[in-house]
């Protein structure tokens, strides 16, 4: 992971964020209504991590971009609980170990801004997202948690924080 670059968002990501996130959900088919794709919401990330409560975490290499990840406090959602949002790769840039440092800083940051829990909502085309969320600990729920707004999504995770955390930002 040399030459990459962890950080949070900055107002002139927004472009490049969006272009990933869509161009990521149609290399797999899933750019459906429904989804983040349709997301006014998604070419103005910055604007939208910068309430309480949430972040967006960008990693680069030489300046381009490759891809985030957020946590974000999702309408609906029971206090304590946050969501595992947004988070896309280049295709060059996955299989590299982004992904889990992705998940690692999100995880981390929710924990220690007093989240008990972590939701997430995917799909069956992103397989290995899918997997690598199990490998963090996340559980297959039966159905939604909160409104998100993305019906597109029919998978949906939970990972639990092993001692919950009072006062939750949500």
């Amino acid at each position: 992971m040399q030459d990459i670059l962890l950080r949070k968002i900055q107002p002139g990501d927004n472009k490049f964020l969006a272009s990933i996130v869509r161009e990521t959900l149609e290399e797999f088919g899933a750019n459906r209504p429904g989804t983040v794709f349709f997301d006014d919401s998604t070419d103005q990330l910055y604007e939208l991590f910068q309430q309480q409560g949430a972040v967006y975490y960008v990693v680069e290499k030489y300046g381009e971009i490759l891809g985030g990840a957020g946590i974000f406090p999702s309408s609906g959602l029971a206090p304590g609980v946050c969501e595992l949002s947004k988070m896309y790769l280049k295709k060059i840039a996955r299989g590299l170990g982004l992904g889990k440092k992705l998940i690692e800083t999100c995880l981390e940051f929710a924990s220690q801004n007093g989240y008990s829990s972590v939701y997430l909502e995917t799909m069956p085309e992103l397989k290995k997202a899918v997997t690598l969320y199990q490998r963090f600990g996340f559980k297959f729920l039966k159905g939604p948690m909160g409104n998100t707004g993305h019906y597109g999504c029919d998978i949906w995770m939970q990972k639990k924080f092993k001692a919950p955390i009072a006062g939750a930002l949500n």
